[in-house]
């Protein structure tokens, strides 16, 4: 009787902890791509090279679950090729734009902000009502986000905005496709959906470096570059997403995302091990602000 009872922990735990390990990997992203740029590629080269390697398992998982039911119509696939572009390429693009000129615990802060702007967005978009405790949630986030980005821009000046500016674009653009994909996440399937627009992604990274960049010159890059690129491909792109996609279908969106409060945290101290980025009281501060704001928005979500 007592093994039955610790099953169901034991397996919501093993959900927590993967997507906690999921969001982690996720987040290192962001420090992955400062360590690129400090071998002198940019944005665009960076993108082309993370799709180039991760694009083969998307493509694969949109073949395999391309079958299954229900068929999708050209109208459903002009959606996917859409969201893709604005969910994975735009945000994506904008968001390693910004790590050019930020530090990656502040990018990954303004990327948590996320779920506020959906919020905001339903409240602009579709006029729905945004409670006392919600803009309690907001103010608190946003007034962490204030604390971070003045010490930055103590640090970094212009940059530091315009950095700022771009992570924020990215997290718009991902908001907006979380609000457009809701009914075709459902009716399509998230690993289908997954798959297909990851597969958009790619195509467009790739044809963006081929317009921009002489096409050669992807596959001229140094052993690190390769190396670090073939990190973001698979650990800090492929796994988090597959893991957080195992993680919700064990413990719902609203438990995951909750585990995935953690990215911040470790992406400030990779930041801090890895990069050599400075820890502050005036960082500390604003990052427990923005996960207190984020962790009371998720319970005010469940309430509803």
């Amino acid at each position: 009787m007592s093994s039955d009872a610790s099953g169901p922990s034991r397996a919501y735990l093993k959900g927590l902890a993967l997507a906690g390990i999921g969001a982690v990997f996720f987040s290192a992203k962001a420090v992955v791509a400062k360590l690129l740029y400090r071998h002198g590629i940019d944005a665009v080269t960076l993108i082309a090279l993370r799709m180039l390697l991760s694009g083969p398992f998307f493509v694969a998982v949109a073949i395999a679950t391309w079958r299954q039911t229900p068929r999708l119509s050209v109208p459903d696939l002009a959606r996917i090729a859409a969201l893709g572009l604005l969910g994975y390429y735009g945000s994506s693009m904008l968001d390693f734009l910004g790590l050019q000129y930020i530090s990656a615990g502040l990018e990954r802060l303004i990327l948590f902000l996320t779920p506020s702007f959906v919020l905001m967005l339903n409240r602009l978009v579709f006029k729905r009502a945004v409670s006392a405790g919600q803009w309690l949630s907001l103010g608190c986030a946003y007034a962490g986000i204030v604390l971070v980005f003045w010490h930055d821009v103590s640090l970094g000046g212009s940059q530091v905005v315009l950095g700022g500016a771009f992570v924020v674009a990215s997290a718009m653009a991902y908001a907006i496709y979380l609000l457009l994909s809701g009914e075709l996440l459902a009716r399509v399937g998230s690993l289908r959906l997954v798959g297909l627009a990851m597969s958009v992604s790619s195509l467009a990274s790739l044809a963006q470096y081929a317009v921009l960049r002489p096409w050669p010159s992807l596959f001229e890059q140094s052993v690190p570059v390769w190396g670090l690129s073939l990190i973001n491909a698979t650990l800090c792109t492929v796994l988090p997403v597959f893991l957080t996609m195992i993680a919700v279908g064990r413990i719902g969106a609203g438990a995951a995302a909750q585990a995935g409060m953690i990215g911040p945290v470790s992406t400030l101290a990779l930041g801090f091990i890895v990069l050599a980025e400075p820890i502050t009281g005036l960082q500390i501060a604003g990052t427990v602000l923005v996960l207190a704001g984020i962790w009371l928005l998720s319970r005010q979500a469940s309430k509803a």
